[in-house]
């Protein structure tokens, strides 16, 4: 079971060549700075909306202030996510503008990892068109995507780094490589349910392992390194449970864990289920021509070399074809999710790996690996397809096509493969930032991103956003400056305040969408209200109008009068609104209960 390569021999390197590996690591180390940069100073800080760009990090925020996951903080998920972002803090810029171009880090790197997995090669290794190639991958995972702190991105980043470092480990004998990648594959579980199966898969490719399989003699040494091993991958969960129970949160985890909605994967599984004519509509054809093309494939490359010279133009022509197909998805799809582009690239690998399987006779694993993540990537409320991976996604099927031609001498030149990578990069990101440029995330399009949050908070220099969203967030600021309070809530779609200001929320919940709001939340959240009736100290500030209301740039008004109706999801915020008791405010667009 083909998994590792051989660990390589050590040898001494020339004398004349000692610093080569050194300046191989600086150009990698370095490139992947430049283009997280470049992306986030082009991309990234154009466009802000107040609800999803501050939610881990208001998470976050709490977990920095010493708040139990679950006992104090309700949430659907795992909050392992919030405890990653803290570092966010230590970065040495702007807290939205470090924390967004952390998160472009961790999608190439994930693109990294997932590469060198699937080549079967080291990153030093590679050449400049593999490398292009892969930082053009990352771009289209990121596609529209906006760049901010998010759970999936979290999930997608630990899985890919920790099967790479556990894959390594294991092919090299080193214990800390090895355990490392199981402690970030247990890391996974808790951003967020849907990545549990990266554990099973840490301990699939632990056991399945040759140099795993290698004790079959089952010595003692043998099983006490596969018990250290395990307690590795459990270790994350262990001390999260520890800690929540420690803080009083048990029982409440378990009943917020298990109380949302679930997610079955149902729209990537049922593609063509619900209307198989799809199959004939763009980018959904791709997949159908894929897959014609696949079957022609294992016909001419099953019998080997017995087809000879015809064989050898064929299975080229097929590859070729195939290759046009999944380049073809990514066009066609746009970077939208409504053509569901993404799905189409994971059915195209789904398609990949058993024809590979067959032509090569062995299972390529990384590739069922990618396939995984993109399933778990897909188990989401609001973005449920894999669209994070679509770029891993395509370059894992065109790596795995390309291992179906027959052997053939090294034609192309360095600088041919390289030119090829750098045009494919260009190009990705061309298209990256015009589909930004043509909308932000819940914004508008980049000619009216005129002004700079910079100059509300310094948190958030450099974020440059549409007037109306300004007007909101510079309100905020205002009805702070003029109702002080040593606790302070924005209800109920501005999750961003809390560490853009730096308040102390002290209700239970950040962002109470209705999927949010499980277990014991409406009472948690009625009962704080009460609490803070009794202690005074308080500004709670309820919003009237709705998102998406700024997403389009409408207008923000300047006062309103106090019975102005507040926008609610589910009747918690009126409800919270009727009973507190403090005096009645108005500011800007906002009516507030203040007590001070």
């Amino acid at each position: 079971m083909g998994v590792a390569s051989p660990a390589q021999v050590a040898t001494a390197p020339p004398p004349g060549r000692q610093a080569r590996p050194l300046l191989r690591r600086s150009i990698h180390f370095g490139w992947v700075l430049l283009l997280a940069l470049a992306t986030e100073f082009r991309v990234g800080r154009f466009g802000f909306h107040p609800t999803d760009q501050g939610f881990i990090l208001a998470q976050a925020w709490r977990v920095l202030h010493g708040e139990v996951p679950h006992a104090d903080i309700i949430s659907a998920r795992p909050l392992g996510s919030a405890v990653l972002h803290v570092a966010d803090y230590a970065l040495p810029m702007p807290l939205f503008f470090g924390s967004s171009f952390l998160s472009m880090v961790e999608i190439i790197v994930a693109t990294i990892a997932f590469a060198t997995l699937v080549t079967r090669r080291r990153v030093l290794e590679w050449g400049p068109g593999m490398t292009a190639m892969v930082a053009a991958a990352s771009l289209i995972n990121l596609n529209a995507f906006p760049l901010m702190a998010w759970h999936t991105v979290d999930g997608i980043a630990l899985t890919a780094c920790g099967a790479w470092a556990l894959d390594a480990g294991l092919g090299s004998g080193r214990a800390l490589a090895r355990r490392g990648g199981l402690v970030l594959l247990g890391c996974a579980v808790f951003v967020k349910q849907s990545f549990a199966l990266a554990a099973v898969i840490g301990v699939l490719w632990l056991l399945l392992h040759p140099a795993t399989r290698a004790g079959a003699l089952r010595t003692a040494s043998w099983w006490r390194r596969l018990v250290l091993d395990l307690l590795a991958l459990g270790a994350p969960g262990l001390v999260y449970v520890t800690w929540v129970s420690l803080g009083g949160g048990f029982a409440e985890m378990v009943e917020q864990l298990t109380g949302g909605v679930p997610a079955y994967g149902e729209r990537l599984l049922g593609l063509w289920l619900d209307d198989p004519e799809v199959l004939t509509r763009a980018p959904v054809r791709e997949l159908s021509f894929f897959a014609a093309i696949a079957v022609v494939l294992l016909a001419v490359r099953l019998p080997g070399d017995r087809l000879g010279a015809a064989g050898r133009v064929a299975s080229w022509v097929l590859v070729l074809a195939g290759a046009t197909a999944v380049v073809w998805t990514v066009v066609d799809g746009r970077f939208t999710g409504s053509s569901r582009w993404a799905d189409v690239l994971w059915w195209i690998l789904a398609v990949s790996v058993p024809v590979y399987a067959a032509v090569r006779r062995k299972v390529p694993w990384a590739g069922l690996l990618v396939l995984a993540t993109g399933f778990m990537t897909s188990l989401s409320w609001g973005n449920d397809t894999p669209t994070l991976l679509t770029g891993t996604l395509a370059l894992t099927a065109l790596l795995l096509l390309s291992h179906l031609v027959p052997p053939r001498p090294r034609l192309a030149r360095r600088w041919v493969t390289a030119t090829a990578g750098l045009t494919a990069v260009a190009v990705c990101g061309w298209v990256v930032v015009a589909r930004h440029d043509q909308a932000g995330y819940f914004d508008v399009g980049h000619d009216r991103l005129t002004e700079d949050l910079g100059a509300v908070t310094p948190a958030m220099a450099g974020i440059r956003t549409n007037p109306s969203t300004f007007t909101f967030v510079r309100q905020i600021r205002d009805c702070l400056d003029r109702f002080p309070a040593a606790r302070t809530a924005i209800l109920p779609d501005s999750p961003f305040a809390y560490p853009a200001f730096g308040l102390r929320n002290p209700f239970p919940l950040e962002w109470p969408l209705p999927l949010e709001v499980v277990g014991s939340a409406p009472g948690r959240m009625l009962a704080t209200a009460d609490r803070l009736n009794r202690e005074g100290g308080y500004l709670v500030l309820f919003e009237t109008d709705s998102f998406r209301m700024l997403a389009t740039g409408g207008p923000v008004p300047e006062s309103i009068p106090a019975d102005t109706p507040v926008f609610d999801y589910l009747g918690l915020e009126k409800a919270i609104q009727a009973r507190l008791t403090g005096r009645v405010v108005t500011c800007g667009s906002f009516v507030g209960k203040y007590a001070p």
